[in-house]
């Protein structure tokens, strides 16, 4: 959800039909769900010597287990991590699978992605797959586990992915989607999805909408979900889990779905952008955001004719005077490891009046308040002008992790993958990862693939070499004791 995702963008065609009703029925349910990752699909796909091909032997080595695990913090294996044929993006098995959820018809862009999610996890992955009713896209691993077809139906809701007697790590996105540009989308209404060429700096890039918000993320982390070794942490292990969400761009739809069915694992990692905020092209590990919460305030007089002003009351002059009340407000700031969150208080529109000649009776101010967790500005004294009330529109939550153990795990899986010394750090910007906090009680880091200014844009784009990266962090922070 970044920068303008926080519910602002709230329609447009990809969100249509994706989900709920009809549309979902038609794009996961039915004949057409029980041809893609059902039946004898379902049974060979994630399981026998299928499973051991994925992610065993010799191609384990390469990944990030093995010997290669050994040396997780530095040295050689740590120059490695961003170099060679993952940079320049060739036979990379992240971009390929970005370029699968990335190239989906606009028309049902959510449903389908789902469906290649779920369809690519029970093929590939070990463990057991939940679609939900509301379009959301689960799986669950446990330690020592091997997969067990007789179990592919134990999970009945959100609910049964975390209820577990272990505690449990998630790697949280979503495959919803901001309307693209047309000019990322084809002739016949596909989203196009395409690797440049090296520009220079040794990098290259995936274009196409979804690419940083949020669609490499999720492959880097089903990759992560199918490859990581869940014994390494010993006594310590803990259950893995993947969830995808539908509707992270119109206010977190499923995600707070989930949660109402007693979604609530120990920890996640939202996979929302976190690289570039230390220093350019380090992928930091963000330990709060904030949140947004969206106001009206209202103001209401009596209208007369301008030529007797004394005869009316004056609603704009009341919203100034409320615009006054706001302009002074102190803006709330909370310290999280470190970091100084500071949130504001913006007015963004105003509107009133009807006639050059009519005293206005009504006139409405629209207000974008950036929360920090725990405070909240004092919106509602704006309530003691005469005539003015306010109106929350829509409350996204701040997050805020308070496992200091968790969050320093993490970061040290990203040191262990880059050669950059990343950071905790905050993020402006609100994502799944508030209402995960705020409504379930988990404990949350964001950290993923996309760079500030490249959510949401005509010429989104993830670097190849951040994705593997990702990946691998993924990996590293599921195969250690993070408690």
């Amino acid at each position: 959800m970044d920068d303008a995702n926080d519910g602002d963008n709230v329609g447009g065609s990809e969100r249509q039909g994706g989900a709920g009703g009809s549309g979902r029925q038609g794009g996961a349910g039915g004949s057409g769900r029980q041809g893609g990752a059902g039946g004898s699909g379902r049974q060979g796909g994630a399981g026998g010597s299928g499973r051991q091909g994925d992610a065993g032997g010799s191609g384990r080595q390469g990944g990030a287990g093995g010997s290669g695990r050994q040396g997780d913090a530095g040295g050689s294996e740590r120059q490695g991590d961003t170099g060679g044929s993952e940079r320049d993006g060739a036979g990379s098995e992240v971009v390929e699978l970005t370029r699968e959820l990335v190239s989906v018809p606009v028309a049902d862009a959510e449903s389908v992605a789902g469906d290649r999610i779920e369809a690519w996890l029970r093929e590939h992955a070990p463990g057991v797959v939940l679609r939900d009713d509301h379009g959301n896209v689960f799986a669950r691993r446990t330690p020592g586990g091997t997969f067990d077809a007789s179990h592919v139906d134990d999970l009945a809701d959100a609910g049964d992915v975390t209820a577990s007697d272990r505690q449990t790590l998630a790697f949280v996105g979503h495959h919803d989607v901001v309307d693209p540009a047309d000019s990322q989308v084809d002739d016949e209404g596909t989203m196009t999805c395409e690797v440049d060429d090296d520009d220079g700096d040794g990098d290259r890039h995936v274009h196409g909408r979804g690419t940083a918000d949020m669609k490499g993320a999720v492959a880097a982390a089903m990759l992560a979900f199918r490859d990581a070794d869940l014994d390494a942490g010993g006594a310590d292990a803990h259950d893995l889990v993947f969830a995808s969400f539908v509707g992270e761009e119109v206010g977190g739809e499923g995600c707070r779905a989930a949660i109402d069915d007693g979604f609530a694992p120990t920890w996640a990692v939202v996979g929302e952008g976190s690289t570039g905020y230390s220093a350019p092209g380090v992928t930091d590990v963000a330990v709060a955001h904030k949140g947004r919460r969206a106001v009206t305030v209202r103001a209401t007089g009596a209208a007369a004719h301008a030529s007797e002003p004394d005869a009316g009351e004056n609603a704009i002059y009341r919203a100034t005077d409320a615009v006054d009340v706001l302009r002074d407000l102190p803006w709330p700031t909370v310290d999280v490891a470190g970091e100084t969150v500071s949130g504001s208080v913006v007015v963004t529109e105003i509107a009133g009046g009807s006639a050059w000649n009519v005293v206005p009776d009504t006139c409405e101010v629209t207000v974008d308040e950036r929360t920090v967790p725990g405070e909240r500005a004092a919106v509602e004294r704006v309530e003691a002008v005469d005539g003015v009330s306010v109106t929350v529109d829509q409350d996204l939550p701040p997050m805020r992790c308070d496992d200091d153990a968790f969050a320093d795990a993490v970061l040290a899986a990203a040191d262990s993958v880059q050669n950059e010394s990343p950071e905790h750090v905050s993020k402006p910007h609100a994502t799944d990862a508030g209402w995960l906090d705020d409504r379930a009680g988990v404990e949350c880091v964001v950290c993923g693939v996309a760079e500030p200014g490249e959510a949401h844009t005509d010429a989104e784009s993830a670097s190849v070499a951040v994705l593997e990266r990702c990946r691998r962090l993924y990996e590293r922070v599921a195969a250690s004791s993070v408690s």
